[in-house]
């Protein structure tokens, strides 16, 4: 059976992407699901002075090992004033620097919502362009607008939408 990470680019304890991650994985099919929590690796803020002196921490590493064991990654993420959400960030740092191709070529499902209209478009795009540069094989995209309107009691109820994440699931579990 194979193997999928799935995880929020937020530390939010009532994260509406992990609510969207977790919702897209169990639309895949024939797959063991782990999700991970941003908040189980605490890392402190990346800077070169640290790594120097400190070396890279251990919950940098674990994040990794995660990555590297699946078959395939589900990440929705949280846009903050535009561009990734600190902590998603610092871990996507601190685990470049223990490899540049940190996603390994696995099979990604990249998404993300928002309480706006534009369901964290401009986060996604970021990442489109970015991960494909760190080992980023990204085979589906979705983003999910107005969350509080179009998701409720764990599932995306515009019928649309509900189609269109379909369709890159479909295309995220053939590539698995």
């Amino acid at each position: 059976m194979k193997k999928i990470i799935t995880f929020a680019g937020s530390n939010s304890k009532k994260s509406i992407n992990k609510e969207l991650a977790i919702y897209a994985t169990t639309l895949v099919e024939d797959t063991e699901v782990d999700v991970l929590d941003l908040n189980d690796f605490e890392l402190p803020l990346y800077g070169i002075d640290y790594e120097i002196e400190h070396g890279i921490p251990e919950n940098a590493y674990k994040f990794l090992e995660h990555i590297k064991s699946s078959n395939g990654i589900v990440l929705s993420l949280a846009e903050h004033n535009g561009a990734y959400a600190t902590v998603f960030k610092n871990i996507f740092d601190w685990m470049s620097r223990i490899d540049g191709k940190l996603w390994s070529d696995k099979p990604m499902l990249l998404m993300a919502t928002s309480p706006g209209g534009r369901g964290g478009a401009t986060v996604l795009e970021i990442a489109k362009g970015r991960f494909p540069y760190m080992g980023g094989n990204i085979v589906g995209t979705f983003s999910l607008p107005s969350f509080g309107t179009n998701f409720q009691d764990g599932t995306i109820i515009n019928q649309e939408l509900n189609a269109q994440l379909t369709e890159e699931i479909k295309q995220f579990q053939n590539s698995l």
